[in-house]
């Protein structure tokens, strides 16, 4: 019960709010976790950490970095933009060292993300069928690592255009033209097999 009582009480607060308590006092960022330890994990794994403790290795140096450089988050960006950029930064460095290439999902829960791509796309077999999420799955991890990140980003973080320009630092309409790039290799992926 006082979790279910913390959690509404939590939801109430913006992340700004957030920020702002745990500059004043640093057991508040407690709450940041809280809100954020889920989300971030499913983005570790859906980049493609399959070791569990490697993902949470990962959560707990992205949670020490934000932690760090709190003081010199940007008010005006929004803040789960900016976590996940450092979480962007993170992941990426820790495939650079173990020369990983992500694999986008391994959760079987999380194949109907896959239905978002089928429906933006308008993805349909040869015989009118959509594509099955293993298909899709596999044109997904074709990609290269930018395109990939940027599927991921899109579709399974349900991330705006706007929070991926701020996530990968380039400009809004380079974001809008690599998901356009993206999903054209996707159905032309598809449609080779």
């Amino acid at each position: 019960m006082a979790d279910t009582s913390r959690q509404k009480e939590e939801q109430q607060y913006t992340d700004q709010d957030l920020v702002t308590q745990t500059l004043a006092n640093k057991q508040a960022f407690a709450k940041i976790v809280r809100r954020y330890e889920a989300p971030l994990l499913r983005y570790i794994t859906r980049l493609g950490c399959r070791n569990t403790a490697t993902a949470q290795d990962l959560l707990q140096e992205i949670f020490i970095k934000t932690y760090v450089h709190l003081n010199d988050y940007d008010h005006s960006l929004q803040f789960s933009s900016w976590i996940y950029r450092i979480a962007h930064n993170e992941i990426i460095s820790s495939f650079r060292k173990e020369k990983n290439g992500p694999i986008v999902l391994e959760r079987e829960g999380d194949l109907f993300l896959f239905d978002k791509v089928v429906d933006d796309l308008d993805l349909a077999g040869h015989d009118g069928q959509k594509h099955t999420a293993v298909e899709i799955q596999a044109a997904v991890e074709r990609l290269d690592s930018k395109s990939r990140e940027i599927i991921v980003l899109k579709f399974f973080e349900e991330k705006r255009y706007e929070e991926i320009s701020d996530i990968l630092q380039i400009p809004e309409g380079t974001v809008a033209t690599m998901i356009n790039r993206a999903k054209k290799k996707i159905k032309s992926y598809l449609e080779a097999s």
